[in-house]
């Protein structure tokens, strides 16, 4: 569950996430929310909201760096730990989705701070390659998590190379517009002659109604006087 808002990465407090939260975290599932950045920079503040959050029913959240310090990320995620032990930190690294992933030193010096912070699992989206999976998995301790894309590896061979969690992000949305927009062209065609015989059908009425226009007749000025 994501909770976006257009406001998240301005550092003030949205109601939104808890919101959700509360109403998605008595059903049937456990529930892991997309806590973005936390929607603050103090630690202390995504502790609280983290609390919140596993007090409405999440049993898991996602805090992403976006790039920004490493150090800063891993006090979030202490803080969120010693705040709500029980609740599972998924820790984001940007590294492959907003930076280029060349220099995968950075990503395993990040995901270790993180690890060290105390992320209980590390997510690297944009990462599919099968080799730098493998590499990436022998330097961690906790379960990895890859974003699934249709062009990378099945989630059988991720599976295979040691990935514990696979997300689909929005995929599932965007297949299902995209199933829906196939159904569309020859349907629409035939909506827009619908609006434009409805459209046409209110003027007709109209001018029953009103009448046709009137002319107005010219004023004739005598040229005798003025």
């Amino acid at each position: 569950m994501s909770p976006r808002r257009p406001d998240c990465r301005t550092g003030r407090r949205r109601p939104g996430p808890c919101g959700c939260a509360r109403q998605l975290g008595a059903g049937p599932y456990l529930l892991s929310v997309d806590a973005e950045d936390g929607f603050a920079q103090d630690p202390s503040e995504v502790a609280e909201l983290a609390s919140e959050l596993a007090a409405a029913g999440a049993v898991g959240i996602n805090l992403e760096d976006g790039l920004g310090p490493a150090d800063l990320h891993a006090a979030k995620i202490a803080a969120v730990k010693a705040a709500v032990p029980d609740l599972f930190v998924n820790a984001r690294t940007d590294t492959h989705w907003l930076g280029d992933g060349v220099d995968e030193r950075e990503t395993v010096r990040r995901l270790d701070a993180y690890q060290q912070a105390g992320a209980d699992g590390v997510f690297v989206p944009g990462l599919a390659d099968p080799a730098r999976v493998t590499a990436l998995l022998k330097t961690l301790d906790v379960p990895l998590n890859i974003l699934y894309s249709p062009a990378g590896p099945p989630v059988s061979h991720l599976a295979d190379l040691g990935v514990r969690r696979i997300s689909l992000g929005s995929y599932l949305y965007r297949r299902a517009l995209a199933r829906r927009w196939t159904r569309w062209p020859t349907s629409a065609p035939a909506a827009r002659r619908g609006a434009s015989r409805r459209r046409t059908t209110r003027y007709r009425h109209s001018a029953r109604r009103t009448g046709p226009p009137r002319a107005v007749a010219p004023r004739r000025v005598s040229r005798g006087t003025r």
